[in-house]
């Protein structure tokens, strides 16, 4: 949209410094609020802006934690629980082909269609959903964006041979476990990253994997929105998952956002 209300579309694979460039835009702005897919994503986001600006200007806001300060300038949040109609001056919403998902499509869509900063708006996202933007949004601006580093693909290995600083994808919690077990028999140790987890452990098991602790992480497929962790390889324990209905084949988009991970 043209004059002081600017909504642009900033679209592309993973690893192409999406987020990154949001959280710029935000704090050119007086005030923003920022809506994200996880509440691990919230929490990274929050902590960068909290190093930015200070923790009394920053609010961070999931179905799992509440801080907000009494000054606050900056919302961290994910989309579900973001502040409606607060006439912040950015607005960006993260991961905006979530629009197609199942059960939280419908949170999502209809940010892209009312959510709005009162100078500029970013929906983040994948090349997938650019028809869909240009429909439903007059106006738009589109930006594209590519990766900053080439997948490769590396064939089958055995997870006793998997390299250090890898990542491993269960798609169940059960599986999970089992391979962070198989992992801590084999290799010493590794850390576990899930929605299930409380946010205290889950944080601290990121922190213990970007420390170096241990070099090997297994995490459910929520790794493939957008957490910017130190991963160079990432595996797949399987080609299917269970989507809540039945058990399908991991679609490419699908394939692309997870292995996406590594390289970061």
């Amino acid at each position: 949209m043209a004059g002081n209300k600017r909504v642009v579309a900033v679209l592309g694979p993973t690893n192409t410094g999406k987020t990154t460039y949001a959280i710029e835009r935000m704090l050119a702005h007086r005030t923003g609020v920022i809506g994200l897919p996880l509440r691990l994503l919230a929490r990274e986001v929050y902590d960068r802006i909290v190093k930015a600006r200070g923790p009394s200007v920053v609010a961070l806001v999931t179905g799992e934690e509440r801080i907000v300060p009494p000054r606050t300038q900056y919302w961290v949040c994910t989309v579900e629980a973001m502040p409606q109609e607060m006439g912040a001056d950015f607005v960006a919403i993260d991961e905006i082909q979530l629009c197609a998902d199942p059960e939280r499509g419908h949170v999502f869509t209809d940010r892209l269609l009312r959510a709005r900063g009162l100078h500029e708006t970013l929906f983040m996202g994948s090349d997938t959903m650019r028809g869909t933007i240009a429909a439903l949004v007059p106006g738009v601006d589109f930006m594209r964006r590519d990766r900053m580093s080439e997948l490769v693909y590396s064939g089958q290995k055995k997870i006793s041979r998997m390299k250090p600083r890898s990542a491993i994808v269960g798609f169940s919690v059960e599986n999970v476990y089992a391979i962070a077990e198989l992992i801590r028999r084999q290799k010493g140790g590794a850390a576990v990253v899930m929605g299930a987890l409380s946010p205290r452990t889950r944080n601290a098991q990121v922190e213990m994997y970007q420390n170096g602790e241990v070099d090997y992480l297994v995490a459910t497929d929520a790794i493939g929105m957008g957490l910017n962790l130190d991963v160079d390889h990432v595996a797949f324990s399987a080609l299917s998952k269970f989507d809540g209905r039945r058990m399908r084949p991991l679609a490419p988009n699908e394939l692309a956002q997870i292995a996406g991970r590594a390289g970061r």
